[in-house]
């Protein structure tokens, strides 16, 4: 049987209610992650680590706002609020989230210049976080992605996935979206279907449970 791994993205305090860029009812993803951990032999977690100069605060970026949209080497960025900087309380895991399983914990957004969405590579694909790497020497050929935001860090998660060979699913109902603007989280799952990945409910591994 070819091995396969959970990987939880960004489930952080600053993406719940009450932290610094909330994705709405983002806490909610916690009891259904909880429920599926025991299935997988393998569990891995993403976690955004920001230095407080990161290119992506507007904070940082005098007479702009949360938002907008701007241009770093080549790259266009969105503004956010100052979120999960290294070593604050709003990166930290969600507190309900159950983490004695996790073998792994890939640390990504930690280059000042360049955001980082995805749990494989920076935007810019300048850099790798060597997850890739990690679960092919564990003989992972399958990997079921949950966390937040849909329309972010787990399609970027996912599709990087999909594209480095692994057979990928999402979880949806484990999973969150900002919705930025409307439809955005509708179109990347319409986006990653059409890329070969498979979407499912947590039922569907839970056998209806």
């Amino acid at each position: 049987m070819p091995r396969q791994a959970l990987i939880i993205v960004d489930v952080q305090n600053d993406f719940c209610p009450g932290g610094s860029l909330p994705v709405p009812d983002g806490d909610q993803v916690v009891p259904v992650i909880n429920r599926i951990q025991p299935l997988f032999e393998l569990v891995i977690a993403t976690q955004d680590w920001h230095p407080a100069n990161h290119v992506s605060f507007a904070a940082n970026h005098p007479g702009r706002n949360v938002g907008d949209v701007i241009e770093v080497d080549g790259l266009p960025q969105i503004l956010w609020p100052v979120h999960c900087v290294q070593d604050s309380p709003g990166a930290a895991f969600h507190p309900d989230l159950d983490t004695s399983r996790i073998v792994h914990i890939v640390r990504k957004g930690t280059d000042p210049r360049v955001d980082s969405y995805s749990g494989f590579f920076d935007n810019a694909r300048r850099r790798d976080t060597g997850l890739a790497k990690l679960l092919r020497e564990l003989g992972v050929s399958e990997v079921t992605i949950c966390g937040l935001a849909t329309d972010y860090c787990v399609k970027f998660t996912a599709l990087d996935a999909k594209e480095l060979g692994f057979d990928t699913t999402v979880i949806v109902d484990a999973c969150r979206g900002v919705d930025l603007r409307p439809e955005d989280v509708s179109e990347a799952i319409r986006l990653m279907q059409s890329r070969g990945i498979k979407i499912a409910q947590s039922t569907a591994l839970l056998g209806g449970s």
